[in-house]
């Protein structure tokens, strides 16, 4: 499985570092099992899953045989769809529920 790391992940990582281990063990989490760890969001993060990490801080993925099975890549539109594989990976946003959302 092909896993990516949006810049916005890495630098959350960063900023947080003091939960780092607990992130690094979902990421693993979600890697064996993307589908049964995350739930699917709607709306505007339509496409998307989220994981909580702790209470009220969340992982923001996007697995893309999932995005491409539900016909989400039209809405999503990933710059680079088209040149990753259903096996794909991608974790976008890492942080405070209110945060990761735009609230």
């Amino acid at each position: 499985m092909e896993t990516l790391f949006e810049k916005d992940f890495v630098k959350a990582l960063r900023k947080h570092s003091g939960i780092k281990k607990q992130v690094e063990n979902k990421v693993r989490m979600i890697m064996e099992q993307p589908l049964a760890m995350g739930e699917p969001l709607k709306g505007n993060f339509r496409g998307f899953y989220f994981c909580p990490v702790k209470k009220s801080f969340i992982i923001i993925y996007l697995y893309c045989r999932a995005c491409r099975k539900k016909g989400d890549d039209e809405i999503v539109a990933c710059s680079d769809c088209s040149k990753r594989d259903d096996e794909t990976l991608k974790f976008v946003l890492l942080g405070p529920h209110d945060v990761a959302y735009g609230s």
